[in-house]
């Protein structure tokens, strides 16, 4: 993938089901909702001055939400940042740049 350009969808893996789980209180507070589980199913990433995760997340019955999250260098010792979401999604949506 060269940088800045946005990569294959791929299924989740279990170290984007890690990132989902340390951005999920984040997703909670700004949904204003709580989840008993957001459950990785496929993502795209995009290298940037560290890396954006695009993510599909089920999280009960036929409900997907995709989450917008950056991952910052690991020498900036800041944390990730959940940056957008889109709820209303179904199981057949791709998971896009947004």
């Amino acid at each position: 993938m060269m940088p800045g350009g946005v990569g294959e969808i791929q299924p989740a893996t279990p170290e984007i089901q890690k990132i989902v789980d340390k951005v999920k209180p984040q997703f909670e507070e700004k949904s204003n909702r709580k989840y008993d589980c957001l459950e990785a199913v496929e993502y795209r990433s995009q290298m940037v001055a560290g890396t954006v995760y695009f993510v599909k997340v089920h999280f009960g019955c036929d409900q997907y939400a995709h989450l917008k999250i950056f991952e910052p260098l690991p020498q900036t010792n800041k944390p990730m940042e959940l940056l957008d979401y889109q709820t209303d999604k179904t199981k057949d949506d791709e998971v896009n740049y947004f």
